[in-house]
């Protein structure tokens, strides 16, 4: 008998299946009945098979995918026990985020050098940030360094288009192996982006920074930069989203001559997480990050099932970060490189979104590029339609979330538990452009029930 339980087995061409197929269906048209359709056109079918499969060398590079934990800067001192704590807990990375410069030797003191950390600055300060370089030459840095981010979420540059520019240039120059830039897409994933347009605008946002370098500073050739994304509950097709943005990636930055050693650091979305019925947020951020983990992620940051409405607590943090620990090292995903590499299903959504992403793209550069479809309000009203359309699937029924508005337990109360404003806050400001808003499902739903919570 054959080693391989397979080669006992006859095989069966695709054909043979959907014959097979059409007579169980009993005349009632394939198409219609067993195609499905997602709100960005991709389509879904029942089978996948070998004869039609078409392999796009999509593979994933990483090894081993680090685990997060994000802190937030208001006391130097805290931060840093924050830090050594959650290393000495698990972690092998951090991501320190701040509002304004702070006390380097302080944030780094005795962090362990083979520690991974990321600087996402919500400020553009050139000599601060060759500082943070020189303070932080032992470690793996990020510096995350971000400024059409900065202007898609903010509504507004830092200084100026031609300023903060000349300082991502300069920043660009001090080394071709430090990770000085960042593509962060969470704001359009968390906004109500399709998974397409959310390939498709990282694309062009990163090519607008390869672009300034490339006229710059010709002479550039290699170039490492941090792609963040943030990932939602359809299982396969956000692992296809992470592994179609690194195959495309590497196609347009090799048009450049530039090699762009890229980092992807992933994050659980916002948008569908609820303030009643929280525990089914550890449910949905647990396969958020099984997706990060199959689709190829460097470094995932798992966002506590609180987080929308509790201020930073040990428990919440603890719980995000064991959720990691748990699939890396008790469910084997530690061993889970290139597992989704060879899956008929998953090349295939990957195919699709990676053509269907380079179709937008090429049409992005040919209007004028991101920043001036930014302008023009173009990308905003793009994200607005596919948002508008979730939102409806959900105020419908169609689109569920269970706990708000699938089975809600009625007798939950949280009106008194509310640390954080958990809503979308207005604050009114003259803008550049109109900011890209990000926006939770349940928020309508959920202010009617604090409303009425008695």
């Amino acid at each position: 008998m054959s080693d391989f339980l397979f080669d006992s087995f006859p095989q069966i061409p695709e054909k043979q299946w959907k014959q097979k197929i059409q007579f169980d269906l009993k005349g009632k048209d394939y198409n219609k009945t067993l195609l499905t359709h997602t709100t960005d056109g991709l389509t879904i079918k029942p089978i996948y098979h070998k004869d039609s499969y078409q392999q796009i060398n999509a593979f994933s590079k990483r090894i081993d995918f680090n685990i997060c934990q994000s802190i937030f800067i208001s006391d130097e001192k805290i931060a840093n026990y924050i830090a050594i704590t959650a290393i000495k807990k698990g972690a092998n990375s951090i991501l320190f985020k701040a509002s304004e410069p702070f006390d380097i030797s302080i944030i780094l003191k005795e962090i362990p050098t083979n520690t991974e950390i990321q600087f996402d600055l919500q400020f553009l300060s050139e000599s601060f940030i060759k500082d943070l370089i020189s303070h932080s030459e032992n470690y793996k840095l990020f510096l995350n360094t971000d400024i059409i981010g900065h202007l898609g979420k903010s509504g507004n540059w830092y200084y100026s288009i031609q300023k903060d520019f000349e300082i991502f240039n300069n920043l660009i120059d001090l080394s071709s192996k430090i990770n000085i830039t960042s593509i962060n897409t969470n704001h359009y994933q968390n906004a109500g982006a399709t998974i397409i347009q959310q390939v498709a605008y990282a694309l062009s946002h990163g090519f607008e920074y390869l672009n300034s370098i490339s006229n710059h500073n010709a002479s550039i050739i290699s170039f490492p930069i941090n792609i963040s994304f943030a990932v939602g509950s359809n299982y396969f097709l956000e692992i296809a989203k992470i592994r179609a943005f690194r195959y495309l990636w590497n196609l347009i930055s090799t048009d450049f001559n530039i090699k762009s050693e890229l980092h992807i650091t992933v994050t659980p979305s916002k948008r569908n997480k609820t303030l009643y019925d929280y525990n089914t947020n550890m449910l949905r951020t647990t396969s958020e990050c099984m997706s990060a983990i199959l689709g190829g992620a460097d470094t995932i940051c798992n966002l506590a099932y609180d987080s929308i409405y509790h201020k930073k607590n040990n428990f919440g943090e603890r719980i995000a970060r064991n959720q990691l620990l748990i699939l890396k090292e008790e469910s084997y995903f530690i061993n889970a490189n290139k597992f989704a590499d060879g899956s008929y299903y998953i090349e295939s959504l990957t195919k699709e979104i990676s053509e269907k992403a380079l179709i937008l793209f090429k049409d992005i550069e040919q209007n004028g590029g991101f920043l001036k479809q930014l302008k023009q309000g173009t990308i905003q009203r793009k994200i607005k339609e596919s948002a508008d359309i979730e939102q409806q699937l959900f105020d419908s029924g169609e689109l569920i979330l269970l706990g708000t508005n699938k089975y809600p337990n009625k007798e939950d109360r949280m009106k008194d538990n509310l640390e954080l404003f958990p809503f979308v806050k207005t604050n009114p400001r003259k803008t550049l452009i109109q900011p890209i808003i990000s926006k939770r499902l349940a928020e309508k739903m959920e202010q009617e029930r604090l409303k009425n919570e008695t």
